[in-house]
């Protein structure tokens, strides 16, 4: 159903969360090498060292999304998902965070090192403010539908 305002937030926190899956999130400098975190992966041109369970993690964040929109007729499992996909979104921050650090951690002992974070790592961030709207929203049209349910 694409005129309810919850379909709309939660296609985009699919979409946020399918590009944190495939773009970069952070980059590591050591020395001659550069290192791009993907939700995959640390790596470059020929080393690739896993990070398989934050991008199950991601992967699973982006999926969520696009099948609760589906679910129209079952609000109270949409409302449950929703919940869900929180708890998976603040775990892949969590997750993020956590292999930052310890990318930083691998390229401390160069003597030049640097690091940054592209843009993609806060996808997370912004999609679990509109998974809680999308949430309130679902909601809202649950209270909606038990009042007139009251009313007959």
């Amino acid at each position: 159903m694409i005129q309810r305002i919850q379909t709309l937030y939660l296609l985009a926190v699919a979409a946020l969360m399918a590009a944190a899956t495939f773009t970069p999130l952070a980059y590591f400098v050591g020395g001659t090498d550069e290192y791009k975190l993907f939700a995959f992966a640390l790596k470059n041109a020929e080393v690739s060292h896993s990070t398989i369970y934050m991008g199950i993690i991601v992967a699973l964040a982006a999926i969520i999304p696009f099948v609760t929109i589906f679910l129209f007729k079952n609000r109270m499992l949409q409302i449950r998902l929703c919940a869900v996909e929180l708890v998976l979104l603040i775990g892949a921050q969590i997750f993020m965070a956590i292999y930052y650090y310890l990318g930083n951690r691998m390229f401390a002992q160069f003597e030049f090192h640097a690091q940054g974070l592209h843009i993609a790592i806060i996808f997370p961030l912004v999609a679990i403010i509109l998974d809680y709207l999308a949430l309130r929203a679902i909601f809202r049209d649950e209270m909606l539908v038990r009042s007139l349910d009251r009313i007959r």
